[in-house]
């Protein structure tokens, strides 16, 4: 089974272009940085990342092309191509992309448009600080759970 599962950073806005022939198609390449687990580099204590070259085709590269920002997390899922071709220099090099069936936003709107505040909810009239609602003593109330 082919399968991934990705979640990180966009290390710039993606590259979109659009194939050309009867249907036009939008292609968007990017790269996220993906933290790996567990692993600090010796030298500065900072995480080490690998970065991953991904490729979304059709409405998944238009999203990408109108949504995906620098900076952004983002999850995705895909499945891995691996491919060789020889340069102008003859050298054979090799290539390894994810192609993206599956992409979505990993964190909030506010924390992705650079905000550092989580998103607060308001209560409902009538709640307690603790978030419940405040019921009046004497109310008989079949539908109530408890009494």
């Amino acid at each position: 089974m082919n399968r991934v599962i990705l979640m990180g950073r966009l290390t710039r806005d993606p590259e979109v272009r659009y194939s050309q022939g009867e249907r036009t198609m939008a292609i968007a390449r990017y790269t996220l940085a993906v933290d790996r687990r567990g692993r600090k580099n010796q030298d500065s204590n900072e995480p080490t990342a690998d970065f991953i070259n991904c490729v979304s085709f059709d409405k998944t590269g238009e999203f990408a092309e109108k949504y995906f920002h620098q900076g952004m997390r983002v999850l995705i899922t895909g499945r891995v191509q691996t491919g060789s071709y020889i340069n102008k220099d003859g050298v054979k090099v090799y290539t390894f992309e994810v192609i993206v069936d599956e992409q979505e936003f990993a964190d909030s709107k506010n924390l992705s448009a650079g905000g550092n505040q989580a998103v607060s909810r308001q209560e409902p009239s009538g709640a307690m600080g603790d978030g419940f609602m405040n019921i009046p003593d004497g109310i008989d109330d079949p539908d109530l759970p408890f009494s």
